[in-house]
Parts: C-alpha cells; structure tokens; sequence
C-alpha cells in the first residue's frame, strides 16, 4: 500500500516537471525566432480569403488564431500568394512540410551590385523614337530610394501618367514628392526596425537608386559632369518614360526578401512595364530565391525584369540572378578611362586609374613609402596603412596617396584626397625611385579622360557558368557598367567617406548596378514601339540582336 501512494505523487511531479520544461522551451524558442517567408504560389482568390488562409496556415503550428494573426508580419495577396511570419525554426520546419506550402526560408539580405555610353552602345540622343508610346512605358527600380528634386526627374513638358498607372506617391520626411515624371515613390521596411543611417521615406540617401534610375529613364541635362570629368549631355535611354521607385534596400542593413516580394507585388500591381534590379542574388532553389519568384510573376504579367549579374568576377560561377526568365547582366567597359599622372622628382612620369579632381599647389611634394614609416618590426601593416601601424615620427605630412592594387585597375575610384591607383610594375618603379635618393618627392595631377580600346568585360564582373544550371547560358548580355556618369544624391558626399567635403549632382560609379539599368532602358525602348510584346519576345529580341565584338583578354 506504501508503494502505491507514492506512484501517484511522482507521476504528479514527472507531469508538472514535463510542463515547465515545454513552456521553457516555448520561451526559449519565442526568444529565437525569426522573419521567415512562407511562399504558396499563385494568386489568391481574394484579399480577405487569403489573408485568413494565411492564418489557416499558421494554425496548424501555432495554439490560436490570435496568436497566429501576431505572427504575420506581412501578407502578399494581390499577384501572389505568401506570406512572412516570426517563427522559430522548428516551426518553419513543420510548415515546409504541408501539401499547400511550396517552400519556407529565411528572411536574407542582398546587398547592391555598385552619358557617353549610350552613344556607345548605339542608342544616341538622336535614335529614332516613338515619343507618344514612350511617355506611356513606366519603368519601376527596386533600389535605395530616389532624388525627385534631381534634373533628370523633372517634369517639364510632361502630361499626366498614362491612365493603366495605380501607383501612389505618399508624403514623407525629406522627400518633396512625385510628379507627372516620377509617378511613384514608396519604401518598405517591413522588419520594424528604423536605420540611424538612412530615412524612413523613398528618399535616397545612398545615392545608388538615383544614379541606376536616372541611368535608365532620366530626361537630358546638358552640361553635367564631375567637377569637369565626363563632360557631356546626361540622359536615361528612354527619357521620355516615366520612372517609379520602390526603396527596398538600407544603407545599414540591405535589401531584405520581405521588402524585396512586397515591392514586386506592388510593382506588378501598379502597372510598370519594366523591372530594372540591380541587387545580389542569394543562390539556391528558385523556390525559395525571393527575387527570382518575384520575376516569375512580373512575367507571368508579362512584365520584363533585369538583374545584374554580380561583382564577383572573375571567379568562374560567381554569376547571380541565374533564373531563366530573368535577363541578366554582365558589366563591360566604354571606351574611356579616367587616369592621373603621378610625377616623380627625377623626371619620370608615371601614371594610375582613378578620379582625382585636386589641382596640386606646389610643384612636388615629399613622399615616403608606407613600408618605411612603421613602428620597428611593422612594416607589413605599415605598407597597407593599418591603424595603429604607422610611426607618427616619421611623418612628413600626409597630401595624397599611390596606392597598389593587384585587381580591379579598369574601374575609377573616387577620391577625398589627391591619389591614384597603379600597378605591380609601376609600383615597382616608384618604390626604387624612393629608395635611390635621400630626398625622394612626386606630385599627382589631376585626373584627365583616355580613350582606350574597348568593349571588354570588367575584371569584377561576375563569370558564368551558370551555378543553377550550366545548360542555361548566364549571363544573358554584357552593357556598360564602368566609370557612368548619372545623377547623384545631394545627401552623400562622393566616397561616404567621414571628413569627405565632396558634394556633385552627378556622379561616376562602376558595377553591374551600372549596366542593368542600360539593358532595362532597351528593353523599356523596344516596348515603346512594340507595346504588346511579351517579357520573352523583348528578351529574345535583345539576345538575337547583341554584337559579340569583346576584346580578348
């Protein structure tokens, strides 16, 4: 009789034991959970049902419908059906196992692919064009926001939008709204978080979003330049469209698959004709590739999107947006390069790649090799510059920079200071002159315009074969992607660099963020004068019709 009382009270205690640890683990699991996107396919029957379809969902893991409904952070109901949620990871697990759920992963964030081109690529100010069709085409950017104040987004000349447009344009913070030329502006930072280094409007603090969109559709304005460089007439390809920007991308944080789906959504709703990205891919599935399922209902809609293909090169696979609908982009150079004189105390004169706006003040200065101006026993980190590694008694005065680089020499680098970028070989040269007198000294120069011969592909442009399927050739096309001249934001300074002075309406960036919005801007330019061909005819169009005329390298 003992034994049996004591069964009952350590069942009792296993029980309450068993309890406390499930809800342990439930805290535990509540404090680690995260955005996760639930994707189900096709467009739902209607925005009410879907929305509680989506709790349907949520209730086969989660204890009530309220607690389902707190949950979801977002619902996507009008081009395709998904949602995104907070879950733990178990629970992300359970619901990739139910018939209706196509895929569940992660909330990722990509980060961004950073005049005379046109003329380049055959497509001056002078082409043929269909003025009353252009002015119907709206092309949509998903990117760091915009400038409306910019030039190349003004208004004049311009009649209302076409009447197929259902954009908005709201009122925000620092953002001085839209016009009949930037028909749409809206942003989406669907994690809830604010980032101290941007505004939570479409305005573009970056500067990225204004030059890409102004690249594809920005009217003409004569005269632009950096400070002199590039001199010539700015333009979009098609400058008579109008422009409609989705911020999804934060200057602290990036560009999130929540943001990213959202702004697809809104997009294909609204009615734009052409999608430019120029955003990173993650790789993987395409089920579960936010931007490539995003695409795949702007064709379905038949809306063109083009990618750009990543800075990655030139690794072999380092290609990114590889999906088949998407029309990706490789970088290639123009026909000019921007390059600064460096002049050593001997005479010899020497030259780098950069954009050096400086005039020198005097005829030359003193210089010392970084290797030597280290602490005793520092010289590797000294050669780089490395905090802390640098003797302060062995200053002379820091008036400028020459600076080593193994890659990347056919893209101009900004600078807040007078410097420039060379080679191994003349990297060389300078280092024996330094060394063969007591009282070496040079002087840098300011940057001027080469021609050199060219198209050739960018050294960081990224390579295929196509990591998703090497039968599908990736990338699609090759377009300018080096040293664009395009409009900038008033709110960064040229390099984003802390004590950089440097402030420009326009400016010169590099990147296959540069070529997307050229291969965009020909796809919105052979809609206007075929309306209604479909996302794969325009494709097909632009690759039967590309020139294979690359350099060899």
């Amino acid at each position: 009789m003992s034994k049996k009382k004591l069964i009952v009270p350590s069942i009792l205690l296993s029980n309450v034991l068993i309890f406390i640890l499930l809800r342990f683990s439930s805290a535990t699991e509540d404090e680690h959970k995260e955005f996760f996107i639930v994707y189900l396919g096709d467009q739902p029957v209607s925005n009410v049902s879907a929305v509680q379809a989506h709790i349907n969902v949520l209730l086969s893991i989660k204890r009530s419908d309220l607690e389902a409904k707190e949950s979801i952070v977002y619902s996507y109901t009008k081009i395709f059906n998904a949602f995104a949620a907070k879950l733990s990871k178990a629970e992300a697990r359970n619901l990739s196992l139910l018939d209706e759920v196509l895929s569940v992963f992660p909330n990722r964030y990509h980060k961004l692919h950073t005049t005379k081109s046109w003329d380049f690529i055959g497509l001056p100010s002078t082409a043929k064009r269909n003025l009353k069709m252009e002015r119907n085409i709206v092309v949509g950017l998903l990117d760091t926001g915009i400038t409306p104040q910019s030039e190349s987004f003004k208004d004049d000349g311009f009649g209302p939008p076409p009447r197929k447009w259902r954009g908005t344009c709201g009122h925000y913070a620092n953002f001085s709204g839209c016009n009949n030329k930037l028909v749409g502006a809206r942003f989406f930072k669907l994690d809830g978080t604010r980032d101290p280094s941007d505004i939570l409007s479409p305005v573009d603090v970056d500067g990225h979003g204004t030059h890409t969109s102004s690249t594809l559709a920005g009217n003409l304005v004569p005269d632009a330049s950096l400070f002199g460089l590039a001199r010539g007439a700015a333009r979009g390809a098609v400058p008579n469209a109008r422009v409609a920007m989705y911020k999804v991308c934060w200057i602290s944080s990036g560009c999130s698959d929540m943001d990213l789906l959202a702004a697809f959504e809104a997009a294909i709703h609204d009615g734009v004709d052409v999608l430019s990205i120029s955003i990173g891919g993650v790789g993987g599935k395409y089920v579960s590739d936010a931007l490539a399922i995003g695409a795949f209902h702007a064709m379905k809609n038949g809306i063109i999107t083009v990618a750009s293909g990543g800075n990655d090169g030139p690794s072999s696979s380092s290609v990114a947006n590889h999906a088949p609908w998407l029309l990706t982009v490789a970088a290639s150079g123009i026909d000019r390069e921007f390059r600064s004189r460096v002049e050593l105390g001997n005479g010899k004169i020497v030259s780098g790649v950069g954009v050096n706006t400086f005039e020198p003040k005097q005829k030359l200065y003193p210089i010392l090799s970084g290797a030597d101006a280290g602490y005793s026993g520092s010289d590797d980190g000294a050669r780089f510059c490395a905090d802390g590694s640098l003797d302060p008694s062995k200053g002379i005065g820091g008036k400028g920079t020459i600076l080593e680089s193994a890659q990347y020499l056919d893209a101009a680098q900004i600078f807040m200071a007078p410097a420039t970028m060379i080679n191994a070989t003349v990297s060389d040269a300078v280092n024996n002159y330094i060394h063969s007198t007591k009282s070496p000294s040079a002087v840098i120069y300011r940057s001027q315009e080469v021609k050199v011969p060219a198209p050739f592909i960018a050294s960081f442009s990224s390579r295929g074969p196509n990591p998703g399927s090497e039968r599908i050739l990736k990338p699609d096309v090759a377009a300018p992607g080096i040293d664009i001249l395009a409009s900038y934001t008033p709110l960064k300074s040229l390099t984003g660099l802390k004590g950089d002075t440097q402030y420009s309406k326009f400016s010169l960036m590099s990147g296959t963020s540069m070529a997307c919005p050229h291969v965009a801007g020909v796809a919105a330019y052979i809609k206007s004068f075929h309306p209604n061909w479909t996302a794969a005819a325009i494709k097909s169009a632009i690759l039967t019709t590309g020139k294979n005329k690359f350099l060899l390298q």
